[in-house]
Formats: structure tokens, sequence, C-alpha cells
């Protein structure tokens, strides 16, 4: 079995404004930072290009949204291109009148745009409205065929479901990409902030481990108040992270800190701990049927 390695990497950001043309010009200075420093492929962090607009249901924010093609798939096309790299983005999606989506969207060095997957399980908690704003996903749960290999991008709220996972690796995908936007109500106290983000990265690495895939996650960091009087706003939590196909962390970003991080990942170590741990050969198929159940009454 050859080597094979790949340099990933992932920005995370602040986002400050609805400046759509501030925000890419900043995405696209540490873009261009790890392209520099041998990076292969990069991911930006979930809607990257505004606030996090779903902290209120407010029908003028469906004025972020754009279409596919569009400004931010021109923009970033264009940085793929010039840099000769795999970037990974994030977009709020108009398909068409009154139907939107939380769309990731991947570049292909001089390809343009070679695919997107649309965020299938949709959150509605208080501060996470995204219920009111996006349609869920109907382009399953299919890995994106790049040159540097076959890519399993999710979304966010996507990456506390293990069937999805499980689902994008039986197709065949080589790494799992989460863009994130996650963060502390601000009126949560000290132990229950870290228990969140305790579950949060587990449950990741937990997806890694049973998979025996490498994960990458990119969350946004920084303090966007609420738009609503009385409401505490977000903490974005920050901490991306990138682990290995047995769940080591390889790297994490700080919780605070507009960052970048890179990691060389050894692409052919995953067949090695498929065969050393083969969960796929020892999957009970033929008793699983009870998971496409809603509940077992």
């Amino acid at each position: 079995m050859s080597n094979r390695t790949l340099n990933v990497g992932l920005v995370q950001q602040a986002i400050t404004s609805n400046d759509k043309d501030e925000n890419w010009r900043q995405s696209a200075e540490k873009v261009r930072q790890l392209a520099a420093d041998g990076c292969q492929l990069v991911m930006l962090q979930e809607l990257h290009s505004t606030l996090y607009f779903c902290q209120e249901e407010n029908t003028d924010n469906f004025d972020l949204a754009e279409p596919i093609p569009g400004p931010a798939t021109e923009y970033f096309a264009k940085l793929a291109a010039e840099l000769d790299i795999v970037l990974v983005t994030s977009l709020f999606e108009k398909r068409g009148s009154g139907l939107y989506h939380n769309t990731a969207v991947v570049f292909d060095k001089q390809q343009g745009m070679v695919g997107k997957y649309r965020k299938m399980h949709i959150p509605d908690d208080p501060g996470f409205y995204e219920k009111f704003y996006f349609t869920p996903g109907d382009l399953g749960f299919t890995p994106i065929d790049t040159s540097v290999g076959r890519l399993g991008v999710l979304v966010c709220w996507d990456q506390w479901y293990p069937e999805a996972a499980r689902l994008m690796a039986m197709a065949g995908a080589d790494i799992l990409f989460y863009p994130t936007a996650i963060g502390w109500d601000m009126t949560d106290t000290e132990q229950e902030r870290q228990r969140q983000f305790n579950a949060w990265q587990t449950i990741q690495r937990g997806h890694a481990v049973a998979n025996s895939l490498p994960v990458v996650v990119a969350n946004r960091t920084g303090f966007e108040p609420s738009p609503i009087e009385g409401d505490p706003g977000i903490q974005f939590w920050g901490q991306s992270f990138i682990a290995g196909p047995q769940g080591e962390i390889l790297a994490q970003a700080g919780a605070d800190e507009q960052t970048t991080l890179m990691v060389e990942i050894d692409m052919t170590r995953t067949e090695q701990v498929k065969r050393i741990w083969p969960y796929f050969r020892d999957r009970r198929i033929d008793d699983y049927h009870d998971l496409t159940r809603r509940w077992r009454d």
C-alpha cells in the first residue's frame, strides 16, 4: 500500500457585519495563507458570508440569500482556481421564490464548482431558528468527488447524527467535513458550557472512530448579539479541530481566536485502521431495519 498524504486546512472566523464583500475578503486572506503553506484542501465555516441571522425569525433576512450560481460561488470558484486548491464553502441558498437551503459548495481547482450538499437536519432552538429559513436538504448523503479525494460534506446540526456520518462513509467518503456555527447561550453556566462543548467534540470524534475516517470541523468564533431586545446573544465557541480515523485530535483552535489550522493527513491510514477494526465487516445489516422507524413503540 503506497503512502499518500493530503494537507487539509480550515478557517475559524468571527463575523461582525453582513458586509459580504468584507467577510469574503477576510476569508480569502486566511485561505491564501493556508495555500502558501502548502494546503491542498481548505474548508470555511457555516454561513461565513454574514452574521448568524437565525437568532430571530425575520422575513427581511431572506434578502441575504443568493442563488447557485451567484456572487458567492463566482468569488470562491475564482479563489480556488487562483490558488489551485479544493475549497469547501457555505452559503444561504435561494433555490427559488420562498425556497431556501443551508448549502455547502465545493470547488475543485480549475474545474469550478464540482458539487454541493444541502443541510439535512434543521434545528429549531432558542437562538437557532433555522426551520424558519431552511428547507431540509434533498440531495441525500452523497460524497462529492474531487481531485484530492471523495469528500463527505455535512453541515453543523448534521454532526450530531451517526446515521449521516455512516451513510457518507458507506458511500466511500475519504474524510468527513462539518462547517459549523455553534455556541453558548450567554446565560449558560460555565459547567453547562463545558458539558455542551465536550458532547459536541466527543460525538464527532465518535464518527471518526465508528467509520475509521478523519473528521474536519470548522466552527465560527466571536460574540454575535441578538437583534431581539432582551435576548442574550450567542458566544460562538470556536475550538475548530481536525481528528484522525481513531478519533485522535490532530489539531485544535482556541475558543476566541480568528485563526487557521492545517494538518497533513495520511490518506492510506484509513485503510490500515479498517483492516484492524473491521466495523463494516461485522455490521448486522440483517437486523437494523428498525433504524428507519421514528421510534420503537
